[in-house]
């Protein structure tokens, strides 16, 4: 729980409005509202999620705290944008209009003197700009990593380097606006791009580096095992079709030691889905073994155990060798924190296929994208039993996602720029 003691009868001079719209975003967000709040001359602060119900910013405890808009988990996810499917189920769940609803708070905002800072992509970073207000952009999705970086022949790779960014031109014009004080990028290298056309963006490192725990003391209790942890992904039934994906797989891995496999949960898991999706492939429920490092249950199938665990994705990042992975911010904290990992792209809607080529090139190839069980059997093995090989992806990784310690600079400097 995060709690407050801002003075709301304080000198304070600016209301401040976040707006954002994605799982990735809504960490980002979060840490930024928790930095804000701690400093006196911020009057109020409000959160608008574009995607889901904001349910990660329940934690905040504050007088000067609010979520405001017209909150609604969509049945896509939030990944309307990658399929026509995912668009028609937003579309009938009402998206445009609670989209419209949104859209009418944010333009009364100029009113009152509110700042926003927009956290996120073009929706969002409109939102803003058509506020009047003066904003800030935190530019988290797109890198112009994911082109500049591997085969190159891709229809959508073109049309990047002709435009010299993974950004459009409709979102530069955007952040061209007088009103837009600061732009902050995920990498060095979209925000060099950027500033070749004359727009000032900065880097200070990966916010998303500063969520998750880099050590664990209770490591010592399995230390001599081999270690992997399943992100399976935060979206339901999604989810549960990675998971038999990556049981079925790993079946048949051959290595020497037994394996710990870390099921962390999130927060809107059903945990007796699970547990029946874990039965299914062969797992019992083991009631009197214990590992101490913070399970809720342990399930064993001859020499693998599962540990299973909700709301412990932040505490057992950093406890494994390697990942198996369909998912994207979770993916990315632990390639930040060297742990490589690879992918088989389900259904989706959220972990498809040009998903995750694009993680992958993204992450520097930390990311290893299979096509079918074999491969996956492969490459984890090789993982596992090649430590030479896995400090190399290591590396790679770690070197993309940088160093914590950004969420810090990132609203200092929003605070000498946007609100001072």
């Amino acid at each position: 729980m995060i709690e407050s003691h801002n003075d709301p009868s304080s000198n304070a001079s600016h209301s401040l409005l976040i707006i954002c719209n994605g799982h990735g975003e809504d960490v980002i967000a979060l840490e930024i509202i928790k930095r804000f709040l701690k400093k006196i001359k911020i009057k109020k602060v409000e959160v608008m999620p574009l995607v889901g119900n904001g349910k990660i910013f329940d934690c905040i405890k504050s007088k000067n705290f609010s979520k405001i808009g017209y909150l609604k988990e969509l049945p896509s996810g939030g990944f309307s944008n990658q399929s026509l499917k995912g668009f028609l189920l937003d579309f009938f769940a009402g998206f445009l209009v609670d989209t419209f609803k949104n859209f009418l708070i944010v333009r009364g905002k100029s009113k009152d003197n509110y700042k926003i800072i927009a956290v996120g992509d073009l929706l969002p970073l409109f939102f803003a700009w058509i506020s009047k207000c003066e904003f800030s952009f935190v530019g988290m999705p797109k890198s112009d990593h994911t082109w500049s970086n591997g085969p190159g022949w891709a229809l959508s790779d073109f049309y990047h380097k002709f435009k010299g960014s993974e950004w459009d031109p409709w979102e530069i014009f955007l952040m061209r606006s007088p009103r837009c004080k600061s732009l902050i990028m995920r990498d060095e290298i979209t925000a060099n791009n950027l500033n070749k056309k004359k727009i000032s963006a900065k880097y200070f490192g990966n916010p998303m580096m500063d969520f998750v725990d880099t050590k664990n003391e209770n490591i010592s209790n399995i230390i001599m095992f081999n270690r992997l942890i399943l992100i399976i992904g935060s979206r339901f039934p999604e989810a549960l079709n990675n998971l038999d994906i990556f049981l079925k797989c790993l079946e048949d891995v051959k290595i020497s030691n037994d394996l710990i496999i870390l099921l962390p949960l999130s927060i809107n898991a059903n945990v007796f889905t699970i547990k029946r999706h874990l039965s299914n492939n062969g797992y019992l429920e083991e009631n009197n073994v214990n590992f101490l490092v913070g399970e809720d249950s342990v399930w064993k199938n001859k020499d693998k155990y599962i540990l299973l665990g909700k709301s412990t994705f932040n505490q057992w990042a950093n406890m494994a060798c390697v990942g198996l992975s369909n998912a994207g911010t979770a993916t990315e904290q632990i390639t930040g924190l060297g742990i490589p990992s690879i992918s088989i792209p389900g259904a989706g809607p959220q972990f498809t296929k040009s998903f995750a080529k694009r993680q992958s090139r993204l992450l520097g190839g930390s990311v290893l994208v299979c096509d079918n069980k074999k491969t996956l059997i492969d490459n984890l093995e090789v993982l596992l039993n090649k430590k030479d090989y896995r400090l190399k992806q290591v590396k790679i990784g770690m070197k993309r996602m940088g160093k914590r310690g950004a969420s810090k600079k990132i609203v200092d400097h929003i605070n000498l720029n946007l609100l001072t």
